[in-house]
């Protein structure tokens, strides 16, 4: 019996060490917690594209558009480089990130920072800094906490952004080129209150501008807005205000810079309707206190997803301008920075217009592999008009009511 009872223990043993050495395998086999450095990412992209103007201005200007301004002429738009930690989603205690993203292109003519490689190349083709900034998850006030930003960030404001990928078509709105801000120098925070309601608040330095020099009127700005999530995700709205002075000093304005304030109103409300169709209104409204100039802006867009590789996309706008103080064309690579100073420069304004657009495109993804994964096509055709008799457009300045322009682009991400 003692036998047997030592044969039993030492096949207890035996079969506990079998489990602790599978249990230790399995343990080795399972990849270890990512450390901090782990998960920073390099990405790119390259964007470049044409857009056509069969009435062939004279001035080479596709009025009413900024990024995609230069008729009839192949560009890229941006080369854009980003290493970047982004903030954990899920995080319930201290996280920390950054994002870093350099450009050059012809759309860092309108997108730079005041002070900051302003003119360290002089023609279309340019270099900014689209984004720099620290990311912080405080767990503080919520359950959900606040995620902060100190840095350089793009404007949040309305339904379309700088980075061409979050963007349903090649050209963009009015909205987007007139009525919004563009980029900010400053601190942000998004308290999310609970699942639905997130509250933004924060101060920069003014649109587009930086600290020192680079403050075009020595002038802070205050940024508030409210974010709601509704039915599961499925429906969010976001409401945006940024105020503070805008105008530059210098510039022999005939009022006190600093005491008038340009607002920045927008809300942008986003219904995904099912898998396949995603209707977005964008609703818009800007005053600057010292021209007495107000700017009113609605857009309705609509993409409908038919598989992997097409999707429709749709854009209907109106915008109204009634002191022709907002939508203009900058023919000079340096109009905007010049502007942004408030030194002289050659650009020039449609006048009192009310503008419509309707533009219809699709977005052709066609099956690559890796790294390209994301690469896109999108062709469109937009058709701009003066609603009120003027005429913005033409084959030179103010000989024409309307415009048809026909354009594509490709996304390459990397």
């Amino acid at each position: 019996m003692r036998v047997r009872a030592i044969a039993a223990a030492k096949l207890v043993s035996l079969c506990g060490l079998v489990t602790l050495a599978a249990t230790a395998g399995t343990r080795a086999d399972e990849a270890a917690p990512a450390s901090w450095a782990d998960t920073i990412t390099f990405t790119g992209y390259i964007n470049a594209g044409i857009m056509g103007n069969p009435q062939n201005p004279a001035n080479d200007i596709n009025f009413g558009q900024t990024y995609t301004d230069r008729a009839n002429s192949p560009v890229m738009n941006q080369f854009a480089l980003t290493a970047t930690r982004p903030l954990d989603p899920k995080a319930t205690g201290y996280d920390f990130g950054f994002t870093l993203t350099g450009m050059i292109g012809t759309d860092a003519r309108y997108t730079h920072f005041l002070g900051e490689l302003d003119r360290t190349l002089n023609g279309n083709y340019q270099m900014t800094i689209l984004e720099a900034d620290a990311l912080f998850h405080l767990p503080w006030l919520t359950d959900g906490g606040i995620d902060a930003r100190l840095g350089q960030w793009p404007s949040p404001m309305s339904a379309e952004n700088v980075n061409p990928m979050n963007n349903p078509l090649y050209s963009h709105s009015y909205i987007y080129s007139f009525g919004t801000t563009t980029s900010h120098t400053g601190f942000w925070t998004t308290t999310h209150v609970n699942p639905q309601l997130d509250i933004y608040l924060g101060i920069d330095s003014g649109n587009q501008t930086t600290l020192g020099s680079g403050n075009n009127n020595n002038a802070g700005a205050g940024l508030v807005g409210v974010g709601l999530n509704l039915l599961g995700g499925n429906l969010t709205v976001l409401g945006l205000s940024h105020f503070g002075p805008e105008n530059p000093s210098g510039a022999g304005e005939p009022f006190n810079v600093n005491s008038a304030y340009r607002w920045y109103n927008d809300v942008t409300t986003t219904w995904k309707v099912n898998d396949t169709l995603t209707l977005t209104t964008d609703l818009n409204y800007v005053h600057d206190d010292g021209f007495s100039a107000s700017g009113y802006g609605i857009a309705q867009y609509v993409s409908y997803q038919i598989n992997d590789q097409f999707t429709l996309q749709g854009r209907g706008e109106v915008f109204w301008d009634p002191q022709g103080f907002y939508v203009t064309a900058f023919p000079n690579p340096l109009d905007a920075v010049n502007a942004l100073e408030g030194k002289p420069n050659t650009s020039f304004s449609g006048g009192r217009t009310t503008y419509g657009e309707l533009t219809f495109g699709v977005n052709f993804k066609p099956p690559v592999s890796a790294p390209f994964t994301g690469l896109v096509i999108r062709p469109e055709i937009r058709y701009d008009a003066s609603l009120n008799g003027t005429h913005p457009f033409g084959t030179s300045t103010g000989t024409s009511g309307h415009q048809v322009t026909l354009g594509t682009d490709i996304i390459i991400p990397f």
